[in-house]
C-alpha cells in the first residue's frame, strides 16, 4: 500500500524528519518497505528560468526553424528554436545547458551545447509537454509579461515534493487501509517516544448542508444481511472537469491516474479515510430508485472495462427499477458511470459484507482497491461521515448543490466490541511490567476507549472497525506493539521443561520410519492437502461424491480437500522429470480427506512412496538398476519390519489406479503397492514407469503401539544355511514355497530365502527353476549333519507333494 507523507501530516502536525518516522511505523507493525521522493514534475524544474527573447530571425538554412538571442538575466544567449509560434519580447521557460529534462516515458535527457544546421545553440525554449506541466505541444509555453527575466520556473510554478512510503501491509490491519489509519498509528507511537498525545486533524464537514430537495433517489435494500448500511445523497448541477492541481498531485503521488474531478474525490476520500464511494449518473438511474439486490443466475452484466460478465446468484448487485448499475462493492458498470456530459450524481456509500464481496471479486477475477478494503472490513460507522466530506470536496471542485437529503439504511447497527483485561495477563504475556498510565495513554491514542478502570483491570470499548481485537490477548498486542517489542528486557534467566512421552508416539515412530527411509536414498517431500477436484474424477473408487469441498477456494487448482497422496507425489513427480530430475525416490507422511453420505467426515493418515527411474544413477562402477517394483517392495518390507511388523501376508489387490499390485495384511491391511496405470501418469505427462505405494499409517500405529516386541540375545550356537535349486511351474510364486517350507519345519528352520530365478533356455516349458537358502538354527546345541540331512528331506518331501517341485 502507497501512502503520501505529506498527506498523513495532514492529520497530525509533525515536523518533517522521514527517517525517525518511516522507522517508526516500521515498529508499530506498518512495516515499510521503501520509500520513493515525489514531485509533481518530474526534475522539480531545476535548470529552468524564465527568459526574455530580445530578437528572432529565420534560421539561414532551414525553412522551419528560427535564431533567437534569449536575455536570461546573468547573459545573453542564442538558441534555435523549432516553434511555430516564437517570437521577439516574449517572456519564455528556457532549459539552460545541463538541465536534465523527462519524456513522457519518465526516460531522462540532458541538455547540451550544440550546433542545429551550422547555427549553435546554447539552451532550449521548452513547450509545455517538455517540461511537464501540461501535455501540448503545439508551441512554446509563453509566460506572463511580468515574470522576472532570471527568475527559476520552480518559483512561478508551485512544485510539490513529497515522499511515498511503501507499506506492507497484513490483512488483519484493516483499520490501516487509509492515510488517516496510518496516521493515528503514528500519533499513538509518537506519543510514546515524546509523551505528548497530538492533536489529530480530522477533515471537518461542517459545511455541508441540503440545498433543495428537488431529485430525490429512493433507496431499498432487500439484502440487509449483505449490506448492513447503505448510505447515498444526490448532488445536481455539476461540472464535470479535471481536477486542480493539489487533487491531482495527491492521487499521481500514491500511484492512481486522474480522471476527472468527480472519480477522483471518490478515490481520493477512499485513500483519505478507507470509505469507498462510487458515483453514478442520475440521468441513468430508471425510475429514480436505487435497489440493492441479488439478480437472477447468469444475468449478463457489463462493468466500466467493457468486459461482458455473467453473474451468480450471490452476487450482491446495485440496481434501478430495470437493470443492475454496478457489482456492490466490487466494480462498477459500464452504462452508470460518471462522464464529462454528468449533471447530476447519486453519491453512494455503504458497508458491505466483507465475505459477500470477497466471494464476488473471486468469482469473476477482480481486485479493485474497493474490493480490497471492503473484503477485510471497513469502518461501518465512518460510512455517513465520508459521504459528507466528498461531497463538500465535489461542492468546492465541481460546483452544484446537493439536491436530497442523505439516505441511511442501518437497521442493525454493528456494535463496538467490549473487552475487559486484567492487569496480571499484560503483565504475564507481555513478560514485563508497563506502567498503567502509560497503557491507558496507547489504548486512548488508538481510540481503545477505557470505560472504568480498577486495581485489577480495565473494561474497554474497541471500536467496530478493529474488527482484529475482540479477546484480552488482541488487546495486549495493541498494548506491546506500541509500547516498542525493542523495549521488552531480555531475562538473563532460562527456564526449561522436560516433557516425558512414550517411544511409542506416532511423531517418535514416524522419526523411525523417516530415518529408515532416509538411509535407502529416499527423499522427503510435503505437498498441499487441497488438490484439483478434476483428479477426483480420473476413477471411481477416489469418487467426487466422497470429497471435502472449500466453500471458497483459491483457484480451482485448490478446490478440494485430497482423497489420496497419490496426486501430490505425480505432480512431484512430473516437476522433478521436467527439469530432468528422472530417478527419483520420494516419501510423504500425509492425511487424507474424506466426507461419506451419512455426513461424517473422517481423516486418515498415510505413508507413500514413489519409485521411478534408476535406484542410482551410471556411473563407471556398475551400470543401471531400475527402481523396479521388487525394490519399492523391499523399502517398504523395511520399514515395517524396523517397526517390529515382521509377519506379513500377501495377496492381490484390485486399485484402479495401480496397473497390477499387492496388498500387505498383518491381521488388517497394511500396505498397498504395485506399478501405476498409465491412464494416471499420462494425465501429468509423465512417460516413465512409477512404483506407488500406500502405508496405511493408522493401521501401522495401532499395531506398534499395542504389540510387544520380545528381545531375544544373539545365538551362542552357529547358523547353519542349505540351498535347494527347484523346478517348480510357472504359476508357483517363492512365497508358496516359502510357506511350505516353514510349515514343514517349525522348530529349526528360521528363514528362507530366494537367492536366483531362472526362466528360458534348457528348462522344459511352463516351468521356472528357483533357488532357495535354509536357515537353520538350534538355539541349545550345535546341528549335526545327520539332524541337517533329515531336516531338509523333510522340507524336499513335502515341497514336492505340495507345490510339485523337484530338485534339479
Amino acid at each position: 500500500m502507497r501512502v503520501s507523507y505529506n498527506w498523513i501530516k495532514q492529520f497530525i502536525n509533525i515536523p518533517h524528519d522521514i527517517d525517525k518516522h518511516t522507522a517508526l511505523l516500521t515498529s508499530l507493525g506498518l512495516e515499510v518497505e521503501g520509500v520513493e521522493k515525489f514531485e509533481s514534475v518530474k526534475g522539480g524544474l531545476q535548470g529552468v528560468v524564465v527568459g526574455h527573447v530580445e530578437t528572432c530571425e529565420k534560421h539561414p538554412n532551414a525553412d522551419k526553424l528560427k535564431i533567437t538571442t534569449v536575455n536570461l538575466g546573468e547573459k545573453t544567449v542564442q538558441i534555435v528554436c523549432g516553434a511555430p509560434n516564437v517570437e521577439a519580447g516574449q517572456k519564455v521557460p528556457v532549459a539552460t545547458i545541463g538541465t536534465v529534462l523527462y519524456d513522457d516515458k519518465g526516460e531522462a535527457w540532458k541538455i547540451k551545447k550544440g550546433k542545429i544546421r551550422g547555427e549553435e545553440s546554447h539552451g532550449m525554449i521548452c513547450a509545455e509537454d517538455e517540461l511537464g506541466l501540461g501535455e501540448s505541444h503545439d508551441g512554446i509555453l509563453v509566460l506572463d509579461d511580468s515574470c522576472e527575466v532570471g527568475t527559476p520556473l520552480s518559483e512561478i510554478y508551485k512544485i510539490e515534493q513529497d515522499h511515498v512510503i511503501e507499506i506492507g501491509l497484513t490483512p488483519n490491519r484493516a483499520d490501516a487501509m487509509s492515510h488517516m489509519g496510518v496516521a493515528r498509528d503514528l500519533r499513538a507511537g509518537l506519543a510514546v517516544e515524546t509523551g505528548e498525545l497530538t492533536e489529530f486533524i480530522t477533515p471537518s464537514v461542517s459545511s455541508f448542508h441540503v440545498d433543495d430537495r428537488t431529485l430525490r433517489i429512493d433507496v431499498e435494500v432487500e439484502n440487509p444481511e449483505k449490506a448492513p448500511r447503505y448510505c447515498g445523497v444526490t448532488l445536481t448541477g455539476l461540472q464535470v472537469k479535471e481536477s486542480p492541481e493539489w487533487l491531482k498531485n495527491r492521487l499521481k503521488a500514491i500511484g492512481l491516474a486522474p480522471k476527472n474531478n468527480i472519480v477522483d474525490i471518490t478515490n481520493y476520500v477512499m485513500h483519505e479515510l478507507g470509505q469507498p464511494l462510487h458515483a453514478f449518473d442520475a440521468n441513468k438511474i430508471t425510475g429514480n430508485k436505487i435497489i440493492v439486490k441479488t439478480v437472477e443466475n447468469d444475468t449478463p452484466f457489463i462493468t466500466l472495462d467493457g468486459v461482458e460478465h455473467k453473474l451468480h446468484e450471490e452476487d450482491l448487485m446495485i440496481c434501478d427499477d430495470q437493470k443492475p448499475l454496478c457489482i456492490a462493492g466490487v466494480y462498477g458498470g459500464e452504462n452508470s458511470g460518471v462522464t464529462e456530459g454528468t449533471t447530476s450524481i447519486f453519491l453512494e456509500s455503504a458497508y458491505f459484507d466483507p465475505v459477500s464481496v470477497r466471494k464476488t471479486a473471486k468469482r469473476h477475477g477482480f481486485n479493485t482497491d474497493a474490493s480490497f478494503r471492503f473484503e477485510r472490513g471497513i469502518d461501518p460507522n465512518i460510512t455517513e461521515y465520508a459521504l459528507k466530506r466528498a461531497v463538500t470536496l465535489i461542492e468546492e471542485c465541481a460546483g452544484g448543490h446537493v439536491s436530497s437529503d442523505i439516505v441511511d439504511h442501518y437497521p442493525v447497527k454493528l456494535e463496538d466490541h467490549e473487552v475487559y483485561v486484567t492487569f496480571e495477563q499484560i503483565n504475564n504475556l507481555i513478560g514485563q511490567e508497563i506502567p498503567r498510565e502509560e497503557i491507558t495513554t496507547i489504548l486512548s491514542s488508538l481510540e481503545i476507549n477505557v470505560n472504568h478502570a480498577t486495581d485489577a483491570g480495565i473494561g474497554l470499548t474497541v471500536p467496530a472497525y478493529r474488527n482484529d481485537v475482540t479477546r484480552p490477548a488482541d488487546v495486549i498486542e495493541e498494548i506491546l506493539r506500541v509500547y516498542g517489542y525493542d523495549r521488552i528486557e531480555v531475562g538473563t534467566k532460562l527456564n526449561a521443561t522436560i516433557a516425558t512421552t512414550s517411544r511409542k508416539e506416532n511423531n517418535r515412530i514416524q522419526n523411525i520410519a523417516a530415518q529408515q527411509l532416509v538411509g535407502l536414498g529416499f527423499y522427503e517431500m510435503m505437498a498441499n492437502s487441497l488438490t484439483a477436484e478434476k483428479y477426483h474424477h480420473l476413477g471411481e473408487q477416489i469418487s467426487a461424491d466422497n470429497e471435502v469441498r472449500m466453500l471458497n477456494p483459491l483457484s480451482s487448482d485448490l478446490a478440494v480437500m485430497r482423497q489420496s497422496l497419490i496426486y501430490g507425489g505425480l505432480e512431484a513427480i512430473a516437476y522433478n522429470i521436467n527439469r530432468r530430475q528422472e530417478d527419483l525416490k520420494l516419501f510423504e507422511f500425509g492425511k487424507s480427506y474424506h466426507q461419506y453420505s451419512s455426513g461424517q467426515f473422517t481423516e486418515q493418515q498415510h505413508l507413500t512412496l514413489f519409485t521411478t527411474g534408476n535406484v542410482h544413477s551410471n556411473s563407471w562402477i556398475g551400470g543401471d538398476q531400475p527402481a523396479d517394483f521388487f525394490y519399492l517392495k523391499g523399502a517398504v518390507t523395511a520399514v515395517l519390519n524396523r517397526l517390529g511388523i515382521t509377519t506379513l501376508n500377501e495377496k492381490a489387490t484390485k486399485l484402479e489406479f495401480l496397473g497390477e499390485g499387492i496388498s500387505l495384511n498383518s491381521g488388517a491391511k497394511i500396505a498397498d503397492l504395485g506399478v501405476i496405470s498409465k491412464k494416471f501418469t499420462r494425465e501429468f505427462g509423465i512417460d516413465q514407469t512409477v512404483h506407488y505405494a500406500n502405508i496405511y499409517w493408522d493401521e501401522v500405529i495401532k499395531l506398534v503401539q499395542t504389540e510387544n516386541k520380545p528381545i531375544t540375545s544373539i545365538p551362542k550356537f552357529p547358523v547353519v544355511q542349505r540351498d535347494f535349486a527347484l523346478l517348480v511351474n510357472d504359476e508357483v510364486s517363492f512365497k508358496e514355497l516359502q510357506t511350505v517350507a516353514l510349515n514343514a519345519e517349525r522348530k529349526l528352520l528360521k528363514e528362507v530365502k530366494l537367492f536366483d530365478v531362472y526362466q528360458g533356455k534348457n528348462l522344459p516349458a511352463g516351468k521356472k527353476s528357483y533357488a532357495l537358502s535354509f536357515s537353520l538354527l538350534d538355539e541349545n546345541k550345535t546341528l549335526t549333519d545327520k539332524q541337517i540331512d533329515k531336516v531338509m528331506n523333510k522340507i524336499q518331501q513335502s515341497l514336492e507333494k505340495q507345490t510339485g517341485a523337484v530338485l534339479r
